[in-house]
């Protein structure tokens, strides 16, 4: 039996990780709320999604050091 990939493994990371996904989407512009977004283009969720992952890298980048 496989596990989701889209599980949070630590579910107290969850309320975290809807804040940063807030703010990400308030840099980038996009009209991100609570709830459904299915009015979002793919290019606005995609972007979204991919300056979260730029962050985090470039986060655990900075703490290697």
């Amino acid at each position: 039996m496989s596990k989701s990939s889209n599980r949070m493994e630590v579910p107290q990371a969850k309320d975290a990780m809807n804040k940063f996904k807030m703010e990400v989407a308030s840099e980038l512009g996009v009209n991100l709320k609570e709830g459904y977004n299915g009015d979002l283009t793919s290019r606005e969720a995609g972007s979204v999604g991919g300056e979260m992952v730029r962050q985090m890298i470039k986060k655990q980048e900075e703490s290697m050091r």
